[in-house]
């Protein structure tokens, strides 16, 4: 089973440089373009990393919308490729989850990088914004939740996860599965929960995640999951994988994957840079030259 982590295209707040984690900013032309692009990457690499059947995301506009242009372009696959035209196909279904949302800048919401608050620091963000730990207790709330679940069933499986979020969040998430998911270091090229990643807008980190049994795989407080399960409250236990099929490892194949933005360019004149409005003509004819649009 393979999990796909992918930050969402590039939105209004990041061209201006402001610090948006809670803010529901909208993607700009240029992200629109970008999502396109990813949704159609994704899709034709299903032959590599196997079938997208689960797609998750934070529940804000600029993640949403990016998770929900993958569905569509692997629903626009599946119905050109269906050789009988009367079977219906159904899109993945998109769950947009509170738990996959961006770390929470409280006060300092909307303000711009580098600016000067009023203890005199650059950059300093205020006390009241979102602490390590809570993004930590989210992360593993979905994945003691949904991950886990899944991977009951679809570890060895050629099955692909796509979650849909943001920069710092998408961070705390991978080094959340990197520690309760040991790698086997000798046979990946897999980084330490000790490094940071990146996230370009519409970067794809790929994982595998596969059954071992040569390390546990962790809880969300660094315990085994096969003696955590044997805690008498159901309400306590963390969900576990069978302890018939061995431990689960988490090992990285890609980082920052941008293949899909080569060649795009950003229109000049503010046009790439200005907020998407879908109420306009579709972003494919906005920027189709005059000579190859149909004549009426």
């Amino acid at each position: 089973m393979r999990i796909l982590l992918v930050r969402h295209g590039e939105s209004i707040d990041n061209i201006a440089g402001l610090y948006a984690g809670s803010r529901d900013s909208p993607l700009t032309n240029h992200g629109v373009l970008q999502i396109k692009r990813l949704g159609a990457h994704l899709a034709k690499r299903q032959e590599a990393i196997g079938p997208i059947k689960y797609i998750f995301t934070s529940n804000l506009q600029r993640a949403f919308q990016t998770a929900e242009a993958v569905a569509e372009a692997l629903l626009e696959t599946k119905a050109s490729s269906s050789n009988d035209t009367s079977k219906s196909t159904t899109a993945v279904e998109v769950s947009r989850l509170s738990e996959l949302r961006e770390k929470d800048y409280g006060s300092s919401e909307g303000k711009k990088y580098g600016v000067k608050t009023d203890r005199g620091a650059n950059d300093q963000i205020q006390s009241d914004s979102e602490s390590h730990e809570s993004m930590r207790a989210r992360v593993n709330r979905f994945v003691d939740s949904y991950l886990i679940p899944i991977a009951d069933t679809d570890a060895p499986k050629d099955t692909t996860v796509l979650i849909v979020a943001h920069g710092i969040i998408l961070g705390v998430f991978l080094k959340v599965l990197l520690e309760r998911f040991p790698p086997k270091l000798a046979l990946s090229t897999s980084v330490s929960p000790s490094e940071s990643v990146a996230w370009s807008n519409t970067g794809v980190l790929q994982a595998k995640l596969q059954f071992s049994e040569d390390s546990p795989a962790l809880d969300g407080n660094g315990k085994d999951v096969h003696v955590a399960n044997s805690a008498v409250s159901d309400s306590t236990a963390t969900p576990s994988v069978d302890s018939q099929k061995g431990a689960l490892q988490l090992n990285i194949e890609l980082t920052n994957d941008l293949e899909h933005l080569k060649g795009l360019k950003k229109t000049r004149g503010g046009i790439g840079s200005a907020q998407f409005d879908s109420r306009q003509r579709t972003m494919d004819s906005f920027f189709t030259p005059a000579s190859k649009k149909r004549k009426l």
